[in-house]
């Protein structure tokens, strides 16, 4: 680990009426793989495009009549700095096991439900790819801010890899049932 990695310090504070403005930055930032150390403060890995996305949400921040303060953290002692790390890798491994489980819990049987019902129709195979394509959407997003390489990328890439091959097993079935009949 080198000390000379810089990292990006957010502590901010928004109005407390209402809780729809805590939510909203609070969303942005766990978006961008923010780090929570505690409430409203938050560590990311000093790289341009996260600090041009940090500048965007302290931007929301003040339209909401809230404020922030903006550190960058250098030569941070090596015991800060595996918390740090292993805080984020934990974060996108527990991302990757929910994409997992959201696969083998709703993904597969979903298609193992449609089989029992033999609902065989073009129709459910694009609602199906349709969740295929949300489980990749968001396998995209958890491996953009899967900065220190988490475990579990590799079982999630696994199951949606599985996913694929279950929904293409499907539609041939689709197809051979159903064929060219409208």
């Amino acid at each position: 680990m080198s000390r000379d990695m810089s990292w990006l310090l957010l502590v901010y504070r928004v109005p407390t009426q209402s809780s729809r403005a805590r939510v909203a930055v609070w969303r942005e930032l766990k978006r961008l793989g923010a780090l929570y150390l505690q409430q409203a403060v938050c560590v990311l890995p000093d790289r341009e495009p996260v600090r041009a996305a940090l500048e965007k949400v302290r931007a929301k921040i003040n339209e909401m009549d809230g404020s922030s303060l903006f550190f960058v953290l250098d030569g941070v002692e090596e015991h800060e700095q595996a918390f740090i790390l292993d805080g984020f890798r934990a974060n996108s491994a527990k991302e990757y096991a929910e994409i997992v489980e959201e696969c083998e819990t709703k993904f597969f049987k979903e298609i193992e439900f449609e089989r029992f019902r033999e609902n065989y129709t073009f129709e459910e195979t694009e609602e199906i790819r349709q969740d295929l394509e949300k489980l990749r959407r968001w396998m995209q997003r958890v491996e953009e801010r899967d900065w220190f390489e988490a475990p579990g990328r590799a079982d999630a890439v696994a199951k949606i890899a599985e996913c694929e091959r279950l929904l293409e097993e499907f539609e041939a079935d689709v197809y051979e049932r159903v064929g060219d009949r409208p």
